[in-house]
């Protein structure tokens, strides 16, 4: 996702620099000159790119535009301290909730923004990244901390519409992120979970059964919580609905392509955050809490050495 914003941004005509905590990608795209970009699988192309270490790079942006893992971010952000100063934006539309907090620790709550992507891309590997859908589909929402918009916001929302990412600007900052959240709970779990397109959920006879289970309890959690979210539980299933159907049905979720590389799931920031939201509300979604622990299990046979198991029982 970072890789898609940066590109979109600099084919807009902005100026962008990458900057990278995966030493393989910094290596790559320094190798072959760039980032390979294509658009569901067809005209790949090498865009050159500016593409930095944490230590190694030296500018100073307006803004800090943050895709990485969520248990990626206390570390990215350590490494970035150096470069951050009090006249920065940062833009982290990332899934999951965790960011926040952290983001808190280097940038004004007045100059941070976070949102939701509903913008399905892959990365194939270290500096090859696929664009999923036709030129200009997807879309986003932004919202700000404070939930104030100011100059700058304004003019960030117009730079992304300028690149095509479609944003839209709230003012409700937790029930925006939480929208997206209470989607992947459901998506991006169950896809992963049997390693299905979200075109083929959509297609099971107890998909809405699953999903509506899912989301009713998230929507209880948040009520508890005294969060008002953007959609009605009907609307938020609607939303899931078409988003398997219309936008991205040919798209594997994010936790499956982490799953199916052996990296981990940010499932406890996903399920597992709705399900420790609301504990602290006095609920169990104890539906999600099962999925969080059958993904960790997932995790956990995908990793398994049947050799040294074997081995060990002789």
């Amino acid at each position: 996702m970072g890789l898609r914003y940066g590109l979109l941004l600099q084919d807009a005509g902005f100026p962008v620099d990458f900057v990278e905590i995966w030493d393989k990608s910094i290596e790559t795209i320094k190798e072959q000159g760039g980032v390979y970009q294509s658009r569901d699988r067809q005209n790949k192309h090498l865009v050159p790119v500016n593409i930095y270490s944490p230590e190694d790079y030296q500018g100073d942006p307006d803004v800090w535009i943050v895709f990485v893992k969520q248990m990626q971010l206390a570390d990215a952000l350590k490494r970035c301290q150096h470069l951050f100063n009090d006249k920065q934006y940062v833009v982290a539309p990332m899934n999951g909730i965790g960011h926040i907090e952290k983001l808190n620790q280097y940038f004004d709550s007045e100059k941070v923004l976070s949102g939701t992507a509903m913008i399905a891309t892959v990365l194939n590997g270290p500096g090859d990244v696929d664009f999923m859908g036709a030129a200009g589909s997807g879309s986003m929402k932004l919202v700000n901390q404070n939930e104030t918009p100011d100059e700058m916001t304004y003019k960030i929302v117009d730079e992304f519409k300028q690149a095509n990412l479609n944003p839209d600007l709230t003012t409700n900052f937790m029930g925006t992120l939480m929208s997206k959240v209470i989607l992947n709970s459901v998506l991006n779990t169950l896809c992963t979970m049997f390693e299905i397109r979200m075109g083929e959920f959509i297609q099971a006879p107890t998909a809405e059964k699953l999903g509506q289970q899912l989301v009713d309890e998230a929507f209880d959690v948040c009520e508890r919580a005294n969060i008002q979210l953007l959609n009605t539980r009907q609307q938020e299933w609607q939303t899931i609905k078409t988003a398997s159907e219309t936008s991205m049905p040919l798209h594997y979720p994010s936790m499956y392509q982490d799953m199916h590389k052996n990296r981990p799931t940010e499932v406890d920031y996903i399920n597992g955050y709705i399900y420790d939201l609301g504990v602290k509300h006095h609920y169990e979604a104890s539906t999600h809490d099962y999925l969080r622990n059958l993904v960790h299990l997932a995790e956990f046979a995908k990793n398994f050495d049947e050799e040294k198991f074997l081995a060990s029982k002789e």
